[in-house]
């Protein structure tokens, strides 16, 4: 017996039959909704026609809209323009190349990770305090009601 088995829309709550993929191409803060990929990838995501045509990109990223690719070569083009498009600058700040090296060792203990920024967390004082016999919380209540009178 011959099932035909077909993807379903990636988006919550909908079941209708998918008919496109959405990739995100992070480099290049690029959106792709192109035509259904023959295999599901778990890094895109299957689209109906309703959200197909709906699916906006995050704010400051670039949608892609591709109808139809013929073959791979289509396919391969169209990827290479998604990354040549990536890498084009604006043009109102020219590139700098720098020769500055930084001064400072990032190996060295005294570097700000958080690794080495450890020690000194440990030397704080904390806020709370052990508090070890009932004649101590006497003492502690007494000297903190003599400060608010």
């Amino acid at each position: 017996m011959f099932v035909n088995q077909f993807r379903r829309c990636s988006r919550p709550g909908c079941g209708k039959p998918a008919v496109a993929t959405l990739t995100y191409a992070y480099a290049q803060s690029t959106a792709v909704v192109g035509p259904l990929m023959h295999t599901s990838d778990p890094h895109s995501w299957d689209l109906c026609e309703y959200h197909a045509s709906r699916i906006t990109a995050p704010m400051g990223w670039e949608l892609v809209r591709v109808d139809d690719i013929d073959d791979d070569e289509d396919l391969t083009a169209l990827a290479q323009a998604v990354r040549e498009a990536g890498q084009t600058t604006s043009g109102l700040v020219d590139p700098v190349e720098s020769d500055h090296k930084d001064d400072k060792d990032n190996a060295q203990p005294s570097a700000q990770h958080p690794v080495h920024r450890a020690q000194e967390h440990q030397k704080r004082r904390a806020h709370l305090r052990v508090i070890s016999s009932q004649s101590d919380v006497t003492q502690r209540s007494d000297s903190s009601s003599s400060r608010h009178d």
